[in-house]
């Protein structure tokens, strides 16, 4: 099947995309790198008036390192990052997240944007910047608003993007010399979708931990103070003190009823939580 007809924009800079993006009548999709779009319009799940094409803006596309953290523009594609060709504050932790994406002609295309934007609670980035502690720069005619990764997803497929914006940048904090950053997704095979997602990052010099549990049918669940997980203290052996008992509780209590899924997913934590320590 192929999609149906629509009407084709290509704007040349960021002002020109938000003013055909404005609020109106019509449906309006936006495409980077297309590799999620793509399959929707083929299968008419999404059947929009006009598609709006920012693959070509060069503002989307810049990466820098700004008060110590990266800001990365919404095209880059997670082959740029795989490859080295974005700052890396984060100690080899984005370039690992990213060479784990799918396959690499997917990578070449895929913008770190554009999976935000889509929201699949089984995407990467959507845990792994949650773990982070990454904020997206939400951008519209009427200005710019800052959201934190968990604050923006709010559900599966469910963002807070509001009609009329476009994710600019994404800004990623610099981890600290003695931080710890952990990440397992769990999938029958190389390139298909997790079935259950990890990810920490913990201090153990700071006592302080972060962690998500992602791939759920919801948002991930965030936990911005994960000491819990570890006896109430974030210590050296973290590894050591990860009590599966309190994850599974977590996940209970989110609403996973089934032991079995619950057990996926505490095990996929657990092995983040190993990575972590070793």
């Amino acid at each position: 099947m192929k999609s149906a007809a629509f009407a084709y924009e290509r704007p040349g800079d960021v002002n020109g995309a938000l003013a055909l993006i404005a609020p109106t009548d019509r449906s309006i999709k936006i495409i980077a790198g297309g590799q999620s779009l793509g399959p929707m319009l083929n299968l008419r799940l999404v059947e929009p008036d006009v598609m709006i094409d920012i693959s070509n803006l060069a503002e989307l596309k810049q990466a820098a390192c700004v008060g110590g953290d990266l800001v990365i523009g919404a095209c880059v594609t997670h082959g740029d990052i795989e490859d080295g060709r974005v700052p890396d504050v984060t100690r080899g932790a984005m370039q690992r997240v990213a060479a784990a994406i799918a396959y690499r002609a997917v990578r070449n295309r895929g913008t770190i944007g554009g999976s935000l934007s889509h929201a699949d609670p089984a995407a990467d980035w959507v845990s792994a910047l949650s773990a982070l502690g990454a904020r997206v720069s939400l951008r519209s005619l009427s200005g710019v608003r800052q959201l934190g990764i968990e604050q923006f997803i709010t559900g599966a497929l469910r963002s807070a993007l509001r009609p009329g914006e476009i994710i600019e940048t994404v800004r990623i904090p610099a981890m600290t010399p003695s931080a710890r950053f952990g990440y397992f997704k769990a999938c029958r095979k190389t390139g298909e979708f997790a079935h259950a997602i990890g990810a920490v990052l913990i201090d153990p010099e700071q006592a302080t931990a972060r962690a998500v549990i992602g791939a759920l049918e919801a948002a991930p669940i965030v936990l911005a103070d994960a000491s819990s997980l570890f006896g109430g203290r974030v210590t050296a052996d973290f590894g050591r003190r990860f009590d599966v008992r309190v994850a599974d509780a977590i996940l209970a209590k989110s609403g996973i009823s089934n032991a079995g899924d619950r057990h996926i997913h505490v095990t996929a934590l657990r092995r983040a939580v190993s990575e972590a320590a070793a």
